[in-house]
């Protein structure tokens, strides 16, 4: 009988440490979610800045480069749907890193109500989304994007004879 309560004993301990070290892990990764988002952001707007600016560059010197009216307007173009390509995977990349974040949350919340308490954590509400900082980034990209698609419509195509 005695040797039955030692191993539940053990079996109890083991399990609050492996919980001890899921939980260790989730919290590393739900910081690496949040570091991502920057790293995004931040290759987004390198390669953004790049692009637009070779797109200008075209915009200015293709007469004396003796480049085509069209071959012109096409690069201006292609260059805008590269952006537009590169802000589509950063929206998806920091999108998913969003649900991700949820699930590691989530994840982070039944190891506390197990081990601690119930309502230990409160899970993550998706009626929050206007307090997440991903909210923020993805307008951005996204207006900077129709912003870009206007401005080059407006006043760059029509530009290139």
């Amino acid at each position: 009988m005695e040797a039955q309560g030692h191993t539940s004993s053990e079996s109890a301990s083991t399990r609050k440490e492996f919980a001890l070290e899921r939980y260790r892990y989730i919290l590393q990764q739900i910081q690496v979610v949040n570091e991502n988002a920057h790293r995004f952001l931040a290759i987004y707007q390198t390669l953004a800045t790049s692009l637009v600016g070779a797109g200008i560059t075209l915009f200015v010197g293709y007469r004396r480069w003796g480049i085509s009216a069209s071959v012109a307007r096409d690069g201006v173009i292609g260059l805008l749907v590269l952006v537009t390509l590169v802000a589509g995977f950063t929206i998806t990349l920091i999108a998913v890193g969003a649900l991700a974040w949820l699930d590691y949350r989530n994840e982070e919340c039944d190891i506390t109500d197990e081990i601690v308490g119930p309502g230990f954590r409160q899970r993550p509400r998706l009626r929050n989304i206007s307090r997440w900082y991903e909210t923020y980034v993805l307008l951005f990209i996204l207006i900077s994007i129709v912003t870009l698609w206007t401005l080059a419509a407006v006043f760059v195509l029509p530009k290139i004879k």
